[in-house]
């Protein structure tokens, strides 16, 4: 024990110390990146708690409301159109139980009237616009604001019609591909590795684990944005209240989060969409908040920037 003691110790001692300070200074080992944008405020399925989500008139509130970039899902119709919107099966946002895959575009039915807000319960939101948008609409009427396209499923056609529409509008450094499935974002990468991309849910624990065992600093990161749940928004759906700390002890730590900005990964927290939510996510020091609600997200930001 002695020996491990005399031998072991001073080793560990200055890795943890090597660590630490890399932790601070990552400039050491690794360039910054240097990405095209860079967002404070991010809108959730277009801001899906002020207008019907992912419609065209949910994305030109929220970029007048001041929104700097715009959250999405994309599927592909029967004909082969890439369309805006959360569910490939439509049951819960226009009462159909269809497949966007089995219909051709101009067979998709219209929104409901009004959708209740999935991260704010008992909430609905409402508008005159019902259509399910396609991707091209939004890149044509939207050609300077990032986008973040989250890929569901494993389809290599609505990958590739993606990024030939992404050349096609030379949008390649201001789209992000966007998926919890590392096999998915593996092949979108494969397609276009050009654009940037976000962590996977296994690279996000894994980043977790290299943090905690001090090996994150000396790890090249080729992600460009983290994107996580809040944990109390996750406590608020589907775990009970009493694992929020613990959730939070593990996850949320400001060290983390300022290590990953220093190195140009931007840290976006989701889906905040009460005050309390957007000021606990700023307190942990991320670079980006996404919401269903862009005027309450940017009413916040005005304020806390006119107090400091």
């Amino acid at each position: 024990m002695s020996m491990f003691l005399y031998l072991g110790l001073p080793p560990l001692a200055i890795y943890a110390l090597v660590s630490r300070y890399l932790l601070k200074n990552p400039h050491h080992l690794h360039k910054r990146k240097q990405p095209a944008f860079y967002c404070t405020h991010i809108s959730h399925r277009g801001g899906s708690g002020e207008r019907i989500e992912s419609t065209m008139e949910a994305f030109t509130h929220a970029v007048e409301q001041g929104t700097e970039m715009l959250e999405m899902d994309c599927h592909l119709t029967q004909d082969g159109y890439v369309v805006v919107s959360h569910d490939e099966n439509l049951k819960r946002q226009t009462g159909q139980d269809v497949n966007i895959s089995s219909l051709n575009l101009e067979e998709l039915p219209l929104y409901n009237e009004s959708l209740e807000v999935t991260f704010h319960a008992g909430h609905h939101s409402t508008g005159t616009d019902r259509k399910i948008a396609l991707l091209e609409d939004v890149f044509r009427k939207f050609p300077q604001i990032p986008i973040s396209i989250e890929i569901k499923e494993n389809n290599q056609q609505l990958m590739q019609e993606i990024s030939n529409m992404v050349k096609r509008y030379n949008r390649e450094n201001i789209t992000v591909w966007a998926s919890v499935d590392s096999t998915i974002l593996k092949k979108c990468r494969s397609i276009n590795s050009s654009m940037p991309y976000s962590f996977s849910m296994k690279r996000g624990v894994l980043v977790l684990l290299l943090f905690y065992i001090g090996l994150l600093p000396f790890v090249p990161l080729g992600e460009s944005l983290l994107q996580f749940y809040l944990p109390r928004i996750i406590n608020r759906f589907a775990f009970p209240v009493k694992d929020t700390v613990l959730k939070s002890m593990i996850t949320m730590r400001k060290s983390l989060f300022k290590h990953l900005a220093a190195r140009g990964i931007q840290v976006h927290l989701f889906v905040c969409n009460e005050h309390k939510d957007i000021k606990e996510a700023f307190e942990l020091g991320v670079t980006g908040v996404m919401t269903d609600y862009p005027s309450l997200l940017s009413s916040y930001i005005q304020t806390y920037r006119s107090q400091h």
